[in-house]
């Protein structure tokens, strides 16, 4: 039996990048490339799913934790 491909966890910092790229203009399975992850990664971190707190963080705002 074939073993399973695992992509690398995005962290934080990833995911405040992944902000900026697409703020850039890049799309989003390019990042997802870059990143070696599935573009579905790359969408849940856009629409706020995980990491809600990246998108004001890549923006440079405080963020509350809370």
């Amino acid at each position: 039996m074939a073993r399973r491909r695992v992509s690398p966890r995005l962290t934080l910092e990833d995911a405040i990048e992944i902000w900026r790229r697409s703020w850039l203009g890049e799309f989003q399975h390019d990042i997802a490339a870059a990143f070696r992850v599935n573009q579905g990664r790359v969408s849940e971190i856009l629409t706020g799913k995980r990491f809600p707190e990246a998108r004001k963080l890549a923006q440079g705002g405080p963020v509350d934790l809370d």
